[in-house]
């Protein structure tokens, strides 16, 4: 019998591969083209920065215009990945269609007048909003929504960062802490793929980060790792702690919502001419002289100074907790690599290998997907040290608390097993 009914079963999946191909394909071209259309208009705007640093003054003032944007015409859009993340686990009013163009603005306006943000969160959003826009155009149900925003996020994460294995595991990871849906994985890499695909057919080109060693996987080596790992866990923790602290204070303390955000602009203002660099304004990838602090010269000896990612931390947790708008991600990445450099020094270990550990660990430890992080080092740095990846990306993962920067992320498992035997209960 299980023979006879093996050719209904491929007919099925068949059916099935098929009919997501073409649901996937126009979704995620029109997220990679989104994506791709960002990341020019990002450049742009972060070199225009670079030659008018003036621009950084107003700051306040783009901090008031991010806040009425959304009052008047975002709305919900302001709730971020967690609306997208609620809407996968428990459908509501849905996604909404202005969700991409008024992210997509807001974090341009962010990055222009110098506030401390990323780059992930816009493409998740843009990618969840597309995907929310085609699933009501494609009439799908319930349980294909669902399918279809996970796409999205995919779509989003892989052309973004270009890793397009990463886009779907983290798409089906970051949703429920301790379980994945496998079910979701076809769409997710079909979506991702092609995603990374289009913003790459449009001529946008990643940053690329190399390991510049060639240390053998010895047990000291091993040793030192994991004191670093535990290091970087604490740094998510310290991380995801700043920004709900920064939140709550001004929530608390400024009754006039849209004073939130010129407070926070005056204080990255102070800060920047307290410190007398702007080396952790905006996103930190490029630089508009070789001295400046940036995740590649994090990759160099002597490329980062011993408390970067602690003032990267500070800034970043200013600018997102008082409303300004962009992503969590790559101020991650700066912090996990200047940290990573730092502890570099103290453990007397390979600076470029520490850094590239410190990248995703510190990402692993925030967004509690351990998994997707480790392929993200693989992809990104290639697999020669991946045990080194997994090692250093699950061990944040322990260290990090049991929160993280997405509070829609639900928890299928305690991350120690020991809360099981006694009888404690996460929620699913």
């Amino acid at each position: 019998m299980k023979n006879i009914k093996f050719p209904f079963e491929l007919q099925a999946v068949f059916k099935y591969a098929l009919r997501w191909t073409m649901l996937i394909l126009p979704v995620s071209l029109a997220i990679g083209c989104m994506v791709a259309l960002f990341l020019g208009l990002l450049h742009y705007t972060t070199q225009f920065r670079f030659h008018h640093p003036w621009l950084l003054y107003l700051l306040p003032l783009a901090g008031v215009l991010i806040h009425f944007i959304y009052r008047s015409v975002g709305k919900s859009s302001e709730k971020g990945n967690n609306l997208i993340i609620a809407e996968i686990h428990e459908p509501g009013a849905g996604v909404p269609a202005r969700m991409a163009p008024v992210i997509l603005l807001t974090t341009l306006i962010t990055h222009l007048f110098g506030g401390s943000a990323g780059r992930e969160g816009t493409a998740v959003q843009i990618g969840g909003s597309i995907a929310g826009l085609f699933g009501k155009w494609f009439k799908l149900n319930e349980q294909e929504t669902k399918m279809i925003l996970i796409a999205g996020v995919a779509a989003g994460f892989g052309a973004v960062f270009g890793t397009p294995l990463t886009g779907a595991v983290f798409a089906i990871e970051v949703l429920t802490v301790g379980k994945i849906r496998y079910d979701a994985f076809f769409p997710a890499i079909l979506a991702s793929v092609v995603g990374d695909f289009t913003v790459s057919a449009w001529g946008i080109h990643h940053t690329a980060y190399h390991i510049h060693s060639s240390d053998p996987i010895a047990l000291l080596l091993l040793g030192k790792v994991t004191v670093a790992a535990a290091i970087f866990g604490l740094a998510s923790f310290s991380f995801t702690m700043a920004v709900n602290a920064v939140k709550s204070f001004f929530l608390k303390m400024v009754k006039i919502q849209w004073l939130i955000p010129v407070l926070g602009g005056l204080l990255i203002i102070a800060l920047t001419y307290a410190l007398g660099k702007i080396d952790y304004l905006g996103l930190g990838v490029d630089a508009p002289h070789p001295d400046m602090v940036t995740i590649p010269s994090a990759f160099e000896p002597a490329g980062s100074d011993t408390w970067s990612w602690f003032w990267k931390t500070i800034y970043t947790a200013i600018t997102l907790g008082t409303g300004f708008k962009g992503g969590e991600v790559t101020p991650l990445f700066y912090i996990g690599a200047t940290l990573g450099n730092s502890l570099s020094v103290l453990l007397n270990a390979p600076v470029s290998l520490f850094a590239a550990l410190g990248f995703i660990a510190v990402f692993a430890g925030a967004t509690n997907t351990p998994l997707a992080c480790t392929i993200m080092g693989a992809e990104l740095f290639g697999s020669q040290y991946l045990l080194l990846f997994a090692i250093a990306c699950f061990i944040a993962y322990l260290f990090s608390g049991s929160s993280g920067i997405y509070s829609a992320q639900r928890k299928a498992a305690s991350r120690f097993f020991w809360h099981g035997l006694k009888g404690n209960k996460t929620r699913v």
